[in-house]
């Protein structure tokens, strides 16, 4: 029935016929060339279009659906290959039209490593990216006098430009970035349109994004180096033969994003960037680990690639983070953990009540347009009522009936401190500091310190000392030493007698223990850091950790102040604890 429509149709027709040629001049075989690329070309359109009607949550509903859209974006990528010469002549095939199939394959194995957490699907999108961009697919659309057309390629470079932040191409990304900024002025200066203030400030946050880290490795020629912070085969300490720890395994992860003050490109804040990376294993190649190059088999998944699945929420309301939430625990398979990252403007309650509860420390903001003073909420009514846009400890409880790992990087993280465990299931929340020396705060609209810690430390290590650059063979030796400092730092966990069991238990999943090793570390050093003289300044945690086994551990500081003398900074550290030691 398509096909009969479409030979019918006046778009079929328009194409076909030129000149005094009429549709029976084209021979037949041709003909249905042409109708079989239009129809599977309105099918995949179809289909694309239904992808935005999916449930964001569940991990069931999608995969179908996914899979028949990759199905005909696959025959429609293989047809117009093998009949590009009769489409060209017949059809007037365009070069951006070939550049609008492949941008919608890239954006299809984008949102598939969405969906599923795989990081071998970014390889597959920047594959389509870039061949959109090596093949000057879109090179025509600037002749053209059609906006639209060029709103396309703009949105395009967007989305190359975010693939390639993820899979740390920056030098390509800064590249890209000088590539858009010559299509946004040629845009704006054909086109008197309404959304150039849009397109600049895009613009502007990609730039920053890729300035994001605090410092830089230098090659010797001082050209830099891209560093990668997904977990890598060997860079988590092994656990110690006969170590008895949980079996725990992190499923899914709810990445949430609403500080008010830091850039967010793609509706992604650093922080929220950040920490995606730090539960993600390195990407590997697909086409070269299936052997298949360039074709679109989504389903096709390489052995042990556990990362956890991922929600990423960024200014979410509270009922959208609460039904995410409500999805994640419903779907957590059997002895799995579920983890809720938060970064967030803390909100603070107003007096103290006689009983207090967990709805009476505050939290951290959920979405809302109420105004904001100084970055912080200020609560506006009577102390009797609770902030309603706001996510308490209390609102979590409900959820500590299955393994819950939480992070709170927040000015209010304490108030997660207060947490019970009522249902007896292991339970850990890792707090940032609440407050910093103005040296750091300075800094907070590139990520937070705290999460910077978790996602790279030696990052985090340099940055807290105020260098700028660290020569590359140099980081990759103080690289080294730090694999040694997690070790030891495993083994301060694994074998302290009063240490609570529910770090244990979460212990055997190679991202948890990477992030408790990492916090662990960063306590240690704010610890030993002249700059940080306030408690409040040193990250918590719930259940509390036992100080001298751990982040005050002789051992530990003796192994920070060897790290800051290699990296000449050991004057910024308090040197009291290597003479004891």
């Amino acid at each position: 029935v398509s096909s009969i429509w479409l030979q019918n149709s006046p778009v079929f027709l328009k194409h076909v016929m030129t000149g005094a040629e009429t549709e029976d001049d084209i021979p037949l075989g041709e003909r249905k060339t042409v109708t079989d690329f239009c129809y599977l070309l309105d099918k995949s359109k179809q289909l694309f279009n239904g992808l935005r009607d999916l449930p964001q949550y569940g991990h069931k509903q999608w995969q179908s659906y996914f899979g028949r859209t990759f199905d005909v974006y696959t025959k429609l990528w293989k047809f117009q290959q093998q009949h590009r010469q009769v489409l060209d002549s017949r059809y007037g095939l365009k070069r951006w039209q070939i550049g609008e199939v492949a941008s919608k394959i890239g954006q299809l194995y984008y949102h598939y490593y969405l969906r599923t957490s795989e990081t071998s699907y970014l390889n597959e999108a920047f594959s389509f990216y870039s061949a959109i961009r090596q093949r000057s697919y879109y090179f025509q659309v600037n002749k053209e006098d059609r906006p639209e057309l060029v709103v396309k390629k703009l949105r395009y470079y967007a989305r190359y430009i975010v693939v390639c932040l993820l899979l740390n191409k920056m030098d390509l990304v800064k590249v890209l970035v000088k590539e858009l900024s010559e299509e946004i002025e040629d845009y704006t200066q054909r086109f008197n349109t309404e959304d150039q203030l849009e397109w600049n400030l895009v613009l502007q946050e990609v730039a920053a994004f890729v300035e994001a880290d605090p410092v830089v490795v230098l090659n010797d020629n001082n050209s830099v180096v891209v560093t990668s912070n997904r977990l890598q085969e060997g860079t988590v300490p092994p656990l110690e033969q006969g170590m008895v720890v949980g079996q725990l395994v992190l499923a899914d992860a709810l990445i949430i994003g609403n500080c008010n003050n830091q850039l967010t490109p793609v509706e992604l804040t650093i922080d929220m960037f950040r920490m995606l990376q730090a539960l993600e294993r390195e990407p590997v190649n697909l086409a070269t680990q299936t052997s298949k190059q360039g074709t679109l088999e989504p389903n096709e998944k390489p052995a042990k690639r556990e990362n956890p699945h991922k929600y990423l929420l960024y200014k979410p309301t509270f009922s959208q983070l609460f039904t995410f939430l409500s999805a994640s625990f419903k779907e957590l398979p059997a002895n799995s953990v579920l983890l809720v990252y938060l970064s967030a403007t803390g909100v603070f309650p107003t007096g103290h009540s006689d009983y207090e509860g967990p709805y009476d420390f505050g939290g951290v903001l959920t979405n809302t347009n109420r105004d904001v003073v100084n970055g912080e909420t200020v609560q506006k009514r009577n102390q009797a009522q609770k902030e309603m846009h706001c996510l308490h400890p209390g609102d979590l409880f409900p959820f500590t009936r299955k393994p819950l790992f939480v992070i709170v990087d927040s000015s209010n993280s304490t108030a997660y401190k207060n947490f019970t465990n009522l249902f007896g299931q292991p339970l850990v929340c890792l707090l940032s500091p609440t407050v910093y020396p103005k040296s750091v705060q300075d800094q907070s609209q590139r990520g937070s310190l705290f999460t910077l810690f978790l996602y790279s430390p030696l990052l985090a290590f340099s940055s807290v000392c105020g260098l700028s650059n660290v020569r590359r063979g140099l980081w990759e030796r103080a690289q080294e030493f730090l694999c040694k400092v997690y070790r030891d730092i495993g083994q301060m966990i694994t074998r302290s007698r009063t240490i609570d069991q529910a770090f244990l238990q979460f212990f055997g999943d190679e991202f948890l223990r990477l992030l408790l090793i990492r916090f662990v570390f960063c306590s240690a050093a704010l610890r030993l850091h002249k700059l940080f003289r306030e408690s409040r300044s040193f990250p918590e945690s719930y259940p509390e950790l036992p100080k001298q086994d751990t982040v005050e551990s002789g051992l530990l500081q003796k192994h920070i102040l060897e790290l800051a003398t290699m990296l000449d900074v050991q004057s910024l550290f308090w040197d009291d604890s290597l003479e004891a030691y």
